[in-house]
């Protein structure tokens, strides 16, 4: 399995399409903190101007924690797409090549040589959460240092403060990292599918968009169904901020995370071993 893993991570690295991810991460990550950086309080001041008008706003608002969380709101809805660009290819692509045919005559079984892909893609997916984090938690810090958290919602605001933020951090990435793992396995899934390594890539992503709408629209049809949406749950990361803690909501959605990984690499795992491979 060692060796497997080793080859699908070489593979991986080899693609330049795998470095998109690190890449836009990284120049959106420096352009909003450049943006906050030069215009983050005139935009606070504007945000909070009418909370002002009840509250004494004292301290630095704008610091790494609110920076770190301005990221996580920005960028966790887009990354599913760099998620989906690489595990869409994992098998799809080698099949399309031939390589999947010259790999099969090695003296591993199907199963073993999913279960490489599987963990390959996640370590990937667990790089792309780490460099988001240390980007977003790393330079909000040295930029604009530390101090409380201010979450304003729609119907409440929710004041942290800044020793009662880094675990909240962490828990939100791993949540972030179970969700971008669903969306690796629904690719991969779709990947065993079909010889077109472009196919599954497009296929997820307009899953994952369709999805996305259907759970921002409030029509009473649509809110029957989205208990049942993974892309539901995804957002469950935004629940480590709340004040107090819904664990019993946030176990539930994590549990629900958990059900679609087993799920989809279950179908994987049932067709890849059965594929008749052509190439």
């Amino acid at each position: 399995m060692g060796t497997l893993l080793r080859i699908e991570l070489f593979k991986i690295g080899t693609k330049p399409r795998s470095y998109i991810g690190f890449a836009a991460i990284t120049v959106i990550v420096l352009l909003i903190e450049l943006a906050l950086w030069l215009d983050g309080r005139s935009y606070l001041q504007f945000i909070l101007q009418a909370l002002e008008q009840s509250f004494q706003v004292q301290g630095n608002l704008l610091n790494g924690n609110l920076v770190s969380f301005i990221i996580l709101q920005t960028l966790i809805v887009q990354m599913p797409l760099l998620v989906a660009l690489i595990a869409g290819d994992l098998v799809s692509g080698e099949a399309a090549s031939g390589t999947i045919r010259l790999l099969l005559t090695q003296p591993y079984s199907r199963a073993k040589i999913l279960w490489a892909k599987y963990f390959a893609v996640s370590i990937y997916v667990f790089l792309l959460i780490f460099w988001l984090g240390l980007l977003a938690l790393g330079g909000g810090f040295l930029l604009f240092g530390s101090g409380d958290l201010v979450v304003l919602k729609s119907d409440e605001l929710i004041i942290l403060k800044a020793a009662d933020t880094l675990w909240r951090f962490m828990a939100a990435f791993g949540i972030a990292f179970l969700s971008l793992s669903v969306v690796a396995t629904f690719a991969l899934m779709l990947s065993c599918y079909t010889d077109n390594s472009i196919g599954p890539i497009i296929a997820s992503m307009a899953v994952i968009i369709l999805f996305t709408i259907i759970g921002t629209l409030e029509v009473p049809l649509f809110d029957r169904i989205k208990p049942f949406l993974f892309t539901t749950h995804m957002i469950v990361w935004r629940s480590m901020f709340d004040q107090p803690l819904d664990w019993g909501a946030i176990l539930r959605s994590l549990w629900v995370l958990v059900l679609h990984i087993a799920l989809f690499l279950g179908v994987s795992f049932f067709h890849f071993t059965k594929k008749d491979i052509q190439n």
